[in-house]
């Protein structure tokens, strides 16, 4: 983020390097019930993004002394594939994966009803296959179709959405290229019945202005992205009655 470039990210007639307008999304994909021996599971194509996600659980939770007796623990574990990225990445978690993990896990227990299932731990596992930018706001949207998929209660769904500033203006989901040699970046995630936010992030540097327009195109942003998930369980439903009435 904020690297030098020549790069024109964005052009007078305000077209970005891909063809999209400010306010417009990359293309999303979203499957459930992608894996059998998981609880719950999801798959998401999010521009070039291709993130698999994995719930288990509620289960007990062990060791014994990391439960809580109110509530359920929710653990996502965020891991990006050695061959996710142009260059082959070093195989483990590192500094950047254990902090999306901690938020993610965060994010997702505002969402989950955790008071349902004390001593008990959720995992969630976010394997991001090929990364194209906005990673862990596509891998939090996946997730929680996940545990939806699932079925462990949610208040909510939580869906993630980023946005930006590029050449000096502000742009909705942020491209390779424009976080490579943006200004800024504002990675959120949202309970789209209430507006809750439960994820915020900022790379970079917006004005007060800037901040609220870029706030203000995420959350129109997650009602459309919201659709996209209920659309992913509806049809998961859809093929089970199916299967179940042959």
């Amino acid at each position: 983020m904020g690297t030098t470039s020549d790069i024109k990210l964005i052009d007078e007639n305000n077209i970005r390097l891909d063809g999209r307008g400010p306010d417009e999304l990359r293309p999303i994909r979203i499957e459930t019930n992608v894996l059998n021996r998981a609880d719950g599971s999801s798959f998401i194509e999010w521009g070039g993004n291709k993130i698999m996600v994995a719930v288990y659980g509620p289960r007990e939770a062990y060791p014994k002394h990391n439960q809580d007796i109110n509530k359920a623990i929710v653990k996502a574990r965020y891991n990006m594939a050695a061959f996710s990225v142009d260059e082959r990445k070093r195989p483990g978690p590192d500094r950047r994966s254990v902090e999306i993990s901690k938020v993610i896990s965060e994010a997702l227990e505002a969402a989950i009803m955790v008071e349902l299932f004390p001593r008990a731990q959720i995992d969630v596992f976010i394997e991001v296959l090929q990364a194209d930018a906005g990673t862990r706001i596509a891998g939090l949207t996946a997730a929680s179709v996940a545990v939806a998929a699932a079925g462990i209660p949610m208040r909510d769904m939580v869906v993630g959405c980023t946005a930006g500033k590029i050449d000096g203006k502000i742009v909705l989901d942020l491209s390779k290229e424009e976080d490579n040699f943006g200004q800024a970046d504002l990675p959120v995630g949202v309970l789209p019945k209430s507006d809750k936010i439960v994820l915020m992030q900022m790379d970079g540097d917006l004005s007060v202005e800037e901040f609220e327009q870029a706030t203000s195109m995420i959350l129109k942003a997650t009602k459309r992205i919201a659709q996209i998930q209920r659309e992913a369980l509806t049809k998961k439903y859809e093929i089970q009655q199916k299967e179940q009435g042959e």
